[in-house]
């Protein structure tokens, strides 16, 4: 499970120097984690301080989902250019660009709709928002194997992006908490909407891609225009689609009594159970077989294919091993609200506490993830992020005191940036370079697959075995991760196959 566990084949571009690349990543980190809260955390407090009840929250907490099926769209990112941006800044940037639009025009659909008395409607911007969250980070995240494809060489880009990504998540909870408290959501959800299109003009400034056929300020232009129809083509999609649930779910009698979690569980597994079926026939298939050619389902059938039944393995491990911080995320706002907690504590507490520990934490996790075993810095990294979730049971038993809070806070974060560090390299030495925008989004979708379902169905959990036996549960989940570990070490790559011929 170290690099020479889970090798990959040759870079398809040369690598460049971490150094030139950090700054640059520090920013998209801080582009993708500013609106990640506002459709997760800051939501579910929104909802809660609306007297919304704990179930619909918890269903809310559903769009987080999303992310887990970007391996939908992802071949898409890496196989086309966007008209316009990509003339000059080329491919990658240019659907950095685009998904920044999609990103400031859905934050401001979500700040005028901040009453929460149309919650259908908030569910429309609140699922757009973490579209184009995801899509930037396919594309960003893409990149990055691309140009550092060794563990080395990605451990401080992890941590430079996570720092930006954690940086932004905490300024954009405790900046629209605060806001919220002194104004209303809506100023809140504007400020960070602003602060969210900042990097945008910075990346438009960026050199030039050593193929672009265009102008800065033409193809800015021809970009900007391009992406009008495109987003309303993506919020006509997203409002169809949801029209159609609501009315399949009308039709079948689910109401707000019904347990969603075994359907909602069976959908999302759905593509992955029939990858899982299909295994013994890709381990048989030739290295340029034409399911691994095409572009569209060659990147995911390359991984079963070169890693074969302990595809299995890797796929259960990495979907325990997050659980804990995303459940924690899930139900902590609500938590801290129902214990008592003001908006201003909860502002510090995701601010000025959960900043530098967080940044601590991925500092911590991206120095063992270049220095050390692999195996042995994910070991470590599940339980000090469990300790994270076990932490909330004492908060939860003791009187709301604000150094109560923010001791809480500091060690769950810690955790949960030292753990996440280790676990981005891990991710990113499974990938096949030759696509990595595709498996990267793939693996890290699934990673996060049963925590999200879980997440849904949250609300329903805490109302039977309460606050402290949820965190208590979440941080075993965490823990028991580390049973994969000794026999991931012992995993190898089978090599690579030819593979759609875009990618090459």
């Amino acid at each position: 499970m170290d690099a020479a566990a889970v090798g990959h084949g040759a870079p398809v571009t040369p690598a460049i120097p971490a150094r030139r690349l950090l700054p640059l990543y520090l920013l998209l980190g801080f582009s993708a984690g500013l609106p990640f809260f506002m459709f997760n955390a800051v939501l579910l407090l929104r909802l809660a301080r609306h007297d919304i009840d704990i179930v619909t929250i918890g269903y809310f907490a559903w769009v987080a989902l999303l992310p887990t099926f970007k391996f939908l769209w992802s071949p898409m990112v890496d196989r086309y250019a966007v008209p316009g941006f990509a003339r000059f800044w080329g491919k990658r940037r240019g659907w950095i660009l685009l998904s920044q639009l999609g990103i400031f025009a859905s934050m401001v659909g979500m700040a005028f709709t901040s009453s929460d008395t149309d919650l259908p409607l908030v569910a429309l911007f609140a699922v757009l928002l973490a579209f184009w969250t995801t899509t930037l980070e396919v594309a960003a995240d893409g990149w990055r194997i691309e140009l550092a494809p060794s563990q080395e060489q990605q451990a401080p880009i992890v941590a430079a992006n996570l720092w930006g990504y954690r940086s932004a998540m905490v300024a954009a909870g405790s900046g629209a908490v605060l806001i919220a408290a002194r104004s209303d959501w809506t100023v809140a959800y504007l400020a960070i909407a602003l602060a969210a299109f900042l990097p945008f003009p910075v990346l438009a400034l960026t050199r030039a891609d050593p193929d672009a056929r265009g102008r800065r300020w033409g193809s800015l232009l021809l970009g900007t225009a391009a992406a009008i129809p495109v987003l309303a083509a993506s919020c006509a999609v997203v409002a169809l689609a949801g029209w159609a649930v609501l009315r399949a779910a009308d039709g079948a009698g689910v109401g707000s009594d019904t347990n969603l979690t075994p359907i909602v569980m069976a959908v999302a597994l759905l593509p992955f159970a029939l990858l899982a079926l299909a295994l013994p026939r890709i381990r048989r298939l030739a290295p340029d077989a034409p399911l691994l050619r095409s572009p569209g389902l060659g990147p995911f059938v390359d991984i079963f294919w070169r890693y074969g039944f302990a595809t299995l393995l890797v796929l259960g491990f990495v979907s325990m091993y997050r659980v804990g911080d995303v459940l924690a995320l899930t139900l902590s706002h609500p938590m801290w609200d129902a214990h008592g907690y003001s908006l201003d504590q909860i502002g510090i507490a995701d601010g000025a506490v959960a900043l530098p520990a967080s940044m601590a934490g991925v500092g911590l996790g991206s120095w063992m993830a270049a220095k050390w075993r692999l195996s042995w810095a994910l070991a470590a990294g599940a339980l000090v992020a469990a300790m994270g979730n076990w932490i909330y049971v004492w908060l939860w038993s003791v009187p709301p005191e604000g150094w109560v809070l923010y001791a809480g806070v500091a060690v769950d974060q810690f955790g949960n940036g030292m753990a996440g560090a280790v676990f981005v390299v891990y991710l990113s030495m499974l990938v096949n370079p030759r696509f990595p925008a595709a498996q990267y989004a793939f693996l890290s979708g699934f990673a996060f697959l049963l925590a999200r379902l879980l997440a849904g169905a949250s609300g329903e959990m805490q109302q039977v075995i309460g606050y402290d036996g949820f965190f208590l549960l979440t941080g075993a989940i965490s823990l028991a991760a580390v049973i994969f570990i000794p026999f991931l070490a012992r995993i190898r790559s089978r090599g690579d196959s030819a593979g759609p011929a875009e990618a090459a």
